[in-house]
């Protein structure tokens, strides 16, 4: 993707590639501004935003084609989702919560741009990501940039290992305490699964299958409130 960028730059006409992303950059900027745990260093993303920039640029340049394989597809917008959400906080950095933008609703702004087309971050979840690809387990890989959201993963996903990195957001999201307390009688859950029912299907029968601990099928369920503030610095 950089051979084909450089071309790009020297070129008068717009710019969309429809070659497979090289997310080695992304994965490097992860690496460096992400914790281990999720936590989001966006003092120092700011203070060096052409690095973002750049990788913004380069995700709004790739075309996704039918012609790639379904992974290599969802492993495209899941991190599309996912630059373009620090993109968002980092432009309007410091800020307590991005709840705090566009009157609360900073999702339904068409302000994305990628392969010639104007995309909200609702859009790219809920009209591309779920609708097409139908796989719960999504909702612990996109971040939503809250501190009640699953940890933003500190890698790129990629299409040849997305199932196994998928499993093992769902599994660690699942078993964290600071979001889930589980027993066999009783399950207080993330938000999450009451917004999005309708893709988990039997909440018990979901969660006895990343589970460290059998859940009842009589399971009580019940919901926690969202944290909604910055899930960084």
């Amino acid at each position: 993707m950089r051979n084909l960028t450089f071309l790009c730059m020297i070129s008068f006409l717009p710019c969309i590639i429809t070659a497979q992303p090289d997310y080695k950059n992304w994965d490097v900027f992860l690496k460096k501004y992400v914790s281990a745990t999720g936590e989001v260093d966006y003092k120092s993303i700011k203070a060096n935003k052409k690095e973002l920039d750049a990788l913004t640029k380069s995700f709004s340049e790739v075309k996704v084609l039918p012609s790639w394989n379904k992974n290599d597809q969802l492993a495209f917008w899941i991190n599309a989702y996912n630059v373009f959400t620090i993109d968002l906080i980092t432009n309007h950095y410091p800020l307590k919560s991005i709840q705090q933008l566009d009157g609360g609703k900073p999702w339904d702004v068409k302000r994305i741009q990628i392969g010639g087309k104007k995309y909200s971050l609702n859009n790219i979840e809920n009209d591309i990501i779920r609708p097409q690809f139908k796989d719960a387990r999504i909702h612990f890989a996109v971040n939503c940039a809250a501190k009640s959201c699953p940890p933003l993963l500190n890698s790129a996903f990629l299409g040849k290992t997305l199932d196994a990195q998928l499993d093992m957001v769902t599994k660690k999201f699942i078993n964290n305490t600071k979001y889930q307390t589980i027993t066999s009688s009783k399950l207080t859950l993330s938000k999450i699964f009451e917004w999005y029912a309708t893709d988990f299907g039997d909440i018990v029968t979901f969660i006895n299958k990343y589970s460290n601990i059998k859940v009842n099928k009589t399971a009580t369920v019940i919901y926690k409130d969202y944290d909604w503030s910055l899930n960084g610095k």
